[in-house]
């Protein structure tokens, strides 16, 4: 049976998708990009700035599931420019505990929605 998980602390979909869906005790969340919740702006001042919206994002979906960061075992990263990758790696980090950190992809793609420069999916498991 699956749950669907909504916050409004998180932007709402801008499609026909749901911020994160719980099956069993595993969280799917849907990608998402640097949106503000509270702005209904979009923040692209800077790669870390935007990395930084795209997990504080993240967060208020894994917090509305019940869990953490410490609760992710997977994230697919999706970049417009790798020459990008070491800031938002940098800021990535900073979620995480190191030895403890989910196994991960990171893709150069063309284009991403609303022509962002990052967009994270994220898998946890209670």
């Amino acid at each position: 049976m699956k749950k669907i998980i909504t916050t409004p602390n998180a932007p709402a979909p801008i499609g026909p998708y749901n911020q994160a869906v719980l099956s069993g005790n595993t969280l799917y969340t849907s990608g998402q990009i640097a949106f503000n919740p509270k702005t209904n702006e979009l923040v692209l001042d800077d790669i870390k700035t935007e990395t930084k919206q795209v997990m504080e994002n993240l967060k208020a979906v894994l917090d509305a599931a019940s869990m953490t960061f410490s609760n992710v075992v997977k994230s697919s990263i999706f970049i417009s420019n790798m020459d990008d990758f070491a800031l938002i790696n940098e800021v990535y980090g900073s979620y995480f505990d190191e030895a403890n950190a989910p196994a991960r992809e990171t893709v150069q793609v063309a284009r991403l929605p609303k022509n962002v420069n990052v967009e994270i999916s994220m898998i946890a498991v209670k």
